[in-house]
């Protein structure tokens, strides 16, 4: 009996120290997300919509409008009644107003930039590789039109069968003109003189 409460103790004393183990994360399962403090957003949508804000930036409108505002804003501050007005003739929040709108527009129009450059690199290396494919399907060609050249130095051609024609016509020539002078058989012909000599 003693030997079987030993038995329950040390299972209990294991079961414990078990229940308090932390659980060991599977490898064949993602972690779970963790918490942040900061929120999330989609980068390329955000850089889709600085790149958006960026070419707005750099339109002739806006700087029309932005013209149009800073001239109204200077003329209500000056004409408008004193109880009207909201920015005195230094014009403090209109320089606040234009510092914060620079120190957005900057930051945005250099992540336009970056996207950019990144879209630039990924042309220049698809260029790049298209060139590489270009130079090798022109050396396969040279080298082909190189060995045509030199399979063509041994194919008879156009020029060199007319003359060759011409040759063996004039050859042909000249022996249908000595056979007419000598008989086609001139071996026949001595034998008939040695026939007519009989």
């Amino acid at each position: 009996m003693a030997h079987e409460r030993e038995g329950t103790r040390e299972r209990t004393a294991s079961g414990a120290t078990a229940a308090s183990r932390a659980p060991r994360t599977r490898l064949d399962q993602p972690r779970p997300p963790r918490r942040r403090l900061l929120p999330e957003w989609d980068p390329e949508a955000f850089g889709r919509l600085s790149e958006r804000i960026a070419r707005f930036l750099g339109t002739g409108r806006f700087i029309v409008w932005m013209t149009i505002v800073i001239i109204m804003w200077v003329l209500w501050n000056v004409f408008a009644p004193g109880e009207l007005k909201f920015d005195e003739y230094p014009f403090i929040f209109l320089t606040l107003m234009l510092s914060l709108q620079a120190s957005y527009a900057a930051p945005l129009i250099l992540l336009a930039q970056n996207r950019q450059d990144d879209r630039d690199r990924v042309n220049l290396e698809q260029d790049r590789k298209q060139n590489e494919r270009s130079i090798a399907d022109t050396e396969y060609l040279t080298r082909e039109i190189a060995s045509l050249r030199i399979g063509l130095g041994e194919v008879a051609t156009r020029d060199w069968m007319r003359s060759e024609l011409q040759d063996l016509m004039k050859e042909l020539e000249e022996r249908g003109n000595g056979h007419r002078e000598g008989g086609v058989f001139p071996a026949d012909r001595s034998r008939g003189r040695d026939v007519d000599d009989r």
